[in-house]
């Protein structure tokens, strides 16, 4: 992280009184800010709090209902995303936005290349140009090959380079570390830093905590549409930052509430699914949580996907509350108890294009039904109560559930199978990619449930969240099983060292 001092330098970007009404409603509300060149600056808050409310504004995405802007000392007026590229701000969304069919030189000069007098187009120089920015920027990509294609972080990368064409002195990277790999997020925070070192500015919007502490000058935060405070970033730890998102610390929800350990509700004995997983044996009672770490890649889902008949094991004994039960399918899996909440949900977890009503009640349709008719009614009132409960926010039962936020996603997945009155509950990283305040919400739940009886199995990748909530912690790697620790025994340490995978000598002398 950078120690530069931003006090005495003249801002790039000031924003004074910058509010935003959507139908009436004011989703932002006064927001004073002063944007420093050479910083690589944190927007944090909630879904909802309005930081990506104020990054579009800069980037010309939405106009202002109030306030002004003013860059390098002169006004901003007739704002657009046009007029704000021409600026020097550039917005790199989440999911990066390219021509799949064009080549990489062609969509990093695109809208920027004027080519000759007769309309022809200068290829030779067009990629030279191109292959100066990816040395620039130290990134290896063929300039001469079609985006279709490359990995989502080379996308990315594309995107950077392109904000750079246009000389963008604002550069808006909204959760782009979401989809990457910890090698590719080095690299990210390595051009990052290198943009920040050119005087370049920076705005780095990210749910992820220790990014913001390896990454970032300052942060800003925001909770229901008004600017909290601005804090230098080496100044404050984590707690004290989510205690400005969300007005209370994390440790307060992540905690193992009381409950009666009963009699055992799932267990497996020798699952195996051959290059996928071998030989897996455990147990889960009810009222307990059991939590499964591990790296990615070590087998943890395909188990879980294995247990609720998605792609069931070849060999090996599967008993849900006393009995022997053969699960070929999720139909089967839901028959008998088990509640499958997916890691990708926006892949196998929702139908985005259909109403929030819908997704609750797919998994249900018993209680929608009567002689074989939906009943609208029953539907709106079983999707109804469960939204309550589980204080899903949204617009209406009938938003299509593609517009929510993630965690609100997640509730309604889990509000799905709650209505199926599981006694097993397999989570597989239910808390990935939602913000603190949904976090903390889960936490409680997740608590609630296993007090009320219910099996949990817990996969995880965040160790704070494992040694918290969970009474035991199985760890994989490579497709096996190689530790089961109780409560007491688990600590960071001692599960990655049981997840790292290891050579066949090492095993031999361990």
């Amino acid at each position: 992280m950078a120690a530069n001092s931003t006090s005495s330098a003249t801002p790039l970007l000031v924003s004074r009184g910058i509010s935003k009404q959507f139908s009436g409603v004011e989703v932002l509300s006064d927001v004073d800010l002063d944007l420093m060149p050479g910083e690589i600056h944190a927007l944090l808050g909630e879904n909802g709090a309005g930081k990506s409310t104020f990054a579009k504004i800069l980037a010309g995405v939405y106009r202002p209902t109030r306030g002004t802007l003013t860059m390098n000392g002169a006004p901003v007026e007739a704002y657009s995303p046009i007029h704000a590229q021409r600026l020097g701000i550039t917005l790199i969304h989440q999911e990066p936005i390219s021509f799949p069919d064009l080549s990489v030189a062609e969509n990093l000069v695109l809208g920027h290349e004027r080519g000759s007098l007769l309309g022809r187009v200068h290829w030779a120089g067009m990629e030279r140009r191109a292959n100066e920015l990816m040395d620039m920027l130290g990134i290896r990509i063929d300039v001469t090959r079609p985006m279709r294609g490359l990995s989502i972080a080379d996308q990315q990368m594309v995107e950077i380079a392109r904000a750079l064409v246009g000389d963008s002195r604002l550069i808006i990277m909204d959760e782009p570390t979401a989809p990457l790999t910890p090698k590719e997020v080095e690299t990210l925070f390595g051009i990052a830093r290198k943009l920040r070192d050119e005087g370049r500015t920076i705005i780095f919007i990210s749910h992820r905590l220790e990014e913001v502490q390896a990454l970032c000058d300052r942060a800003t935060v925001f909770r229901d549409g008004n600017l909290v405070d601005t804090v230098n970033v080496a100044d404050v730890s984590d707690d004290d930052i989510i205690r400005l998102m969300i007005g209370r610390s994390l440790k307060e929800y992540l905690h193992k509430q009381r409950t009666t350990i009963g009699d055992v509700a799932l267990k497996v004995e020798n699952l195996t699914l051959p290059g996928v997983f071998s030989d897996i044996s455990f147990d889960v009672h009810k009222g307990e949580i059991v939590g499964v770490g591990g790296l990615v890649g070590a087998g943890r889902t395909d188990v879980a996907r294995a247990l609720f008949g998605v792609e069931p094991a070849a060999t090996g004994k599967i008993h849900v509350n006393g009995s022997e039960v053969a699960i070929g399918d999720p139909s089967t899996a839901i028959d008998l108890g088990l509640a499958f909440v997916p890691e990708d949900r926006a892949v196998a977890g929702i139908f985005s294009s259909l109403s929030v009503e819908k997704n609750i009640s797919a998994a249900v349709p018993g209680k929608i039904t009567s002689g074989g008719i939906i009943r609208r009614a029953l539907e709106h009132a079983v999707a109804s109560d469960s939204v309550k409960k589980l204080r899903i926010r949204l617009a209406s039962l009938q938003q299509p559930i593609g517009e929510l936020s993630g965690g609100n996603q997640q509730k309604a997945i889990l509000a799905r199978w709650l209505l199926t009155d599981p006694s097993v509950l397999i989570l597989d990283e239910p808390t990935r990619g939602i913000d603190i305040g949904v976090k903390a919400e889960f936490y409680d739940m997740i608590g609630e449930l296993a007090a009320g009886g219910r099996a949990i199995l817990l996969i995880s990748s965040e160790l704070p969240e494992l040694l918290a909530l969970c009474d035991r912690v199985l760890v994989m790697s490579e497709g096996r099983l190689t530790a089961n620790f109780d409560r007491s025994e688990a600590t960071q340490e001692s599960i990655m060292q049981a997840a790292v995978p290891r050579s066949a000598d090492q095993e031999v002398a361990a």
